[in-house]
């Protein structure tokens, strides 16, 4: 069995526990640990398959793990790649969410940070979600390009409408767009993964046996994920606004104008860093299902009654 799937389905963790686990998970340093060690902290755990997490005496074991979870995709065994690892969510989306969220007039200066968190956000939850179908190159291109442009549209619409009608009421005018950002980046997640549902995505039973490709899980995983999205990118970009509200009652503010966005990157930066891995936490990486909520088909297949699948992240 895959080592990540074994983790994760042998590890029945509360969702402190999960936070905890995913702290570590998204450690800056899981983005240059070399290829070879991670080949050989998997060959460890592939040679070792009674090893847990928990075995505290053998740091090389934890070690192993960190390094295995951070890495590797658990459907395919293959590498994420540098930039799309989980731990590179923060440093890349943190700028763009404070620039997507500015005050500006400039249509190219709103244009460029939602492109850009869009595009970063489509290619994330693409490589991190389910692998476990087929898809074709041409048309995985094809869907990301229209994700890409829909999203980005859907992200400016709330600036360019208050742009051409204003609008006095303040609570309206600064919730508005948060509300908007934050579904958006939901929408970025069903939509870079709609083959899910509609192919159906790898059920196995405890062993890692699989028993069938199931749509219902396929959809159920993007609505987890997609929710989870929406909490981090929401609570990530409200609760900044919240602290320019009150800055800028104050004499400090008065003083030094300029310092509201040096604050406001700072609070963005330090949401986001705490928000990031209680987002992930929200539900199992490797999630159960009960066969009977399942297809009649894979009802059929198996005589367990509980299953598992990848959410993906």
């Amino acid at each position: 069995m895959e080592p990540n799937v074994r983790f994760w389905i042998t590890e029945r963790q509360s969702f402190i526990q999960r936070v905890l686990q995913w702290t570590e998970l998204l450690d800056p340093t899981n983005l240059v640990v070399s290829i070879g060690k991670v080949e050989k902290s998997r060959q460890l755990l592939l040679t070792n398959e009674d090893a847990s997490i928990h075995d505290l005496e053998d740091q090389r074991i934890r070690e192993a793990w960190k390094r295995s979870l951070s890495t590797v995709h658990p459907d395919n065994s293959k590498l994420i790649p540098v930039p799309f690892r989980p731990a590179a969510l923060l440093p890349f989306t943190a700028p763009m969410v404070f620039l997507s969220l500015l005050s500006v007039k400039s249509l190219k200066s709103m244009i460029l940070p939602q492109l850009s968190l869009s595009a970063y956000s489509t290619v994330f939850n693409t490589i991190n979600g389910n692998a476990s179908y087929n898809r074709g190159p041409y048309e995985s291109l094809l869907l990301g390009a229209g994700v890409i442009a829909s999203t980005t549209f859907f992200g400016l619409f709330p600036r360019l409408l208050l742009m051409r009608y204003p609008v006095k009421n303040f609570l309206l005018r600064e919730t508005f767009p948060i509300i908007v950002f934050a579904h958006v980046s939901g929408m970025n997640v069903a939509a870079s993964r709609s083959f899910e549902p509609m192919r159906g995505i790898e059920v196995m039973d405890r062993e890692g046996n699989v028993i069938g490709y199931s749509r219902k899980a396929g959809t159920k995983a993007i609505r987890d994920t997609a929710t989870s999205r929406i909490v981090l990118f929401g609570t990530s970009a409200l609760i900044p606004e919240i602290f320019s509200f009150y800055f800028k009652r104050t004499q400090l503010f008065t003083r030094y104008p300029h310092s509201l966005w040096t604050l406001k990157l700072s609070c963005t930066i330090l949401v986001m860093g705490l928000m990031v891995p209680v987002s992930f936490s929200m539900f199992p990486q490797i999630q159960r299902i009960e066969s009977s909520k399942l297809e009649m088909e894979i009802q059929s297949a198996t005589e367990e009654t509980e299953l598992f699948y990848n959410r993906g992240v």
